[in-house]
């Protein structure tokens, strides 16, 4: 049996029971990305069957290793950032579908454990994917508070720049794309303004300070990025106003104590419903 590269279901709920029986595969697979979103199928007669049946072949067509498993990393759907790295069975991986909870095989205690369950710090999926080859899978979801033990929002904080070359200052940075590692930066700069200030301030501290000047920042850099398609000028142009445009916004997020994260999760709100929908959920002035 041929498994779909996209098996595309609406958000809701698997139904109650053990999802992971129906169908068995035939050994043909199709190769590429496949996307496991959620369904409810309760109250529709047939329904249950045939989606414990999609579920049970997706299952099938998974490349689980000599003892079943296959590795399964959690990943923030807002931020990007890589959570934490798990071993998942058939079992583990059926329960994360049916409970929309990251749920993980311990090689150590043989049996499941829900990521969550001591600490409450739960990782909501909203959406799972596999690689081409089937043998590795992404949770893609939002975490209730710090993933790793540690405390740290997630378990990867240990950079090899910093083992290889030890500084005399431990910085236990995470790993961060581009955005956060400059929102991180930010952050940084509006904490310095606490500590006594020697020398001139730097542009961020500067606009961290002063409203006024920022506000008008952001006003100017805006105008500049419309500019560029009014007056069509290069893409190159474009994409440099469009930075000056983000670095400002983040400077004003970090005064009103606005995580980007926030932003993100709004815009993935937004997006995940029709434009009709969205402003009627939206709230009134």
């Amino acid at each position: 049996m041929v498994v779909s590269s996209s098996l595309r279901l609406q958000p809701g709920r698997l139904p109650a029971g053990r999802v992971s029986g129906g169908c068995s595969s035939s050994g043909s697979r199709r190769r590429g990305r496949c996307r496991v979103a959620f369904a409810s199928a309760a109250g529709v007669p047939g329904k249950d069957v045939s989606l414990q049946s999609k579920v049970g072949t997706l299952l099938d067509s998974v490349k689980w290793d000599d003892k079943g498993l296959a590795v399964a990393i959690a990943q923030n759907v807002d931020t990007g950032a890589i959570l934490m790295q798990g071993f998942v069975n058939r079992d583990a991986l059926a329960t994360t579908i049916s409970s929309r909870k990251a749920t993980f095989y311990s090689r150590s205690r043989s049996s499941l454990w829900t990521k969550g369950e001591t600490s409450r710090n739960f990782i909501n999926i909203s959406d799972v994917f596999l690689d081409c080859d089937r043998d590795s899978i992404i949770y893609l979801g939002k975490p209730d508070g710090p993933t790793c033990h540690t405390g740290s929002e997630t378990c990867y904080f240990s950079s090899i720049e910093d083992i290889l070359e030890p500084s005399q200052v431990t910085r236990n940075e995470l790993a961060l794309s581009t955005l956060y590692s400059l929102e991180s930066t930010i952050s940084r700069r509006k904490a310095e303004l606490a500590e006594p200030q020697d020398g001139k301030p730097s542009w961020t501290k500067r606009l961290l300070l002063d409203n006024k000047l920022l506000c008008s920042k952001v006003r100017e850099e805006a105008d500049e990025l419309c500019r560029t398609l009014e007056e069509n000028e290069d893409t190159a142009r474009t994409a440099s106003e469009m930075a000056d445009v983000l670095y400002h916004s983040m400077v004003l997020l970090a005064v009103r104590d606005v995580k980007m994260e926030e932003v993100l999760e709004i815009l993935r709100h937004r997006f995940s419903r029709s434009g009709i929908e969205e402003k009627k959920s939206r709230t009134k002035g």
